[in-house]
């Protein structure tokens, strides 16, 4: 298993499912995150989200009443180690152009559209659709496994 090539400084935007690894503790991606969250920790990197991603990482813990993970979800997007940002409408304009030159899905639309308008140094994820978004750094976390 290979390692997350992490920026020296800068802000690293993870998606949902990023955050959910974190939160649920899965494995390998915690171990793999895991250096992320220590630069975060010590300030020499800020982890950044959507708060689309509230909407996203608390439908499983509502669904089946879980509330110990569901306030571990709010827990965790509430701590000073991660950077909430807003929906904008220039996050929105973003988003609907990338929809029309990509064919994303909405909600990775408004992941990515976030991850460039904030000027994120990586963008953390498992999801290989990110790649077709141009200027996007991307790091998948599938091929990080598969890496020696």
């Amino acid at each position: 298993m290979g390692a997350l090539a992490l920026p020296k400084q800068g802000l690293v935007y993870l998606d949902a499912n990023s955050i959910i690894y974190a939160v649920e503790l899965i494995e390998p991606y915690q171990t793999i995150l895991r250096p992320l969250w220590e630069g975060a920790r010590t300030g020499v990197l800020s982890v950044a989200t959507s708060d689309l991603t509230l909407l996203e990482i608390l439908v499983k813990p509502l669904k089946i009443g879980n509330k110990g993970l569901e306030a571990d979800c709010r827990a965790l997007l509430d701590s000073p180690d991660v950077r909430l940002i807003s929906i904008s409408h220039a996050v929105l304009e973003h988003a609907a152009s990338l929809r029309a030159t990509t064919s994303v899905k909405t909600p990775d639309a408004i992941h990515a559209a976030t991850a460039l308008i904030a000027g994120c140094e990586l963008f953390v994820t498992n999801d290989s659709a990110f790649k077709k978004i141009p200027g996007l750094p991307v790091a998948l976390l599938s091929e990080i496994i598969l890496s020696p």
